[in-house]
């Protein structure tokens, strides 16, 4: 089953069950995704899926520091649980420390990279991730850390 074809169905069960957040944030998921599918011209493959999700996730972490800095806790508390139910259907994701070592596993492979190869060290780190969730500024944050001998 589909993202999509699972989204679709939990939108009957949260109807149903009179969900209003949970009903809401499904449609607001599925909207995204047939815009997506729409602009391709082909239905989506399950990568492409899990990017538009992860893109949703984006949105709401960034609405959430925008509510918290214009103290809007109601707003931000709203935008955390739909982080959650989207999360639902996303591969778990990958811990801060094994960011940490991966990271360390490619420098190591890497010889002794300096500054001007974060980019480098950064697109090889991800290639290790492929497939699974992680965040691109805590990787960053890593590397960095990590070329600068912190």
């Amino acid at each position: 089953m589909t993202i999509t074809e699972q989204i679709q169905k939990d939108i009957v069960a949260a109807m149903k069950a009179r969900e209003e957040l949970r009903l809401s944030t499904l449609r607001m998921a599925k909207s995204a995704l047939k815009n997506k599918e729409i602009d391709k011209r082909a239905p989506l493959d399950e990568k492409e899926e899990l990017q538009v999700l992860s893109t949703l996730i984006k949105q709401r972490k960034d609405s959430v520091e925008q509510f918290t800095k214009g103290n809007r806790p109601e707003l931000a508390a709203k935008e955390q649980q739909e982080i959650g139910i989207i999360e639902g259907y996303m591969p778990k994701a990958v811990a801060p420390e094994d960011v940490v070592a991966t990271v360390n596993a490619v420098i190591a492979e890497m010889g002794s990279p300096t500054m001007k190869d974060m980019g480098n060290v950064m697109k090889a780190a991800m290639a290790r991730f492929a497939g699974a969730r992680v965040d691109g500024k805590l990787v960053s944050e890593t590397v960095k850390n990590a070329l600068a001998g912190k």
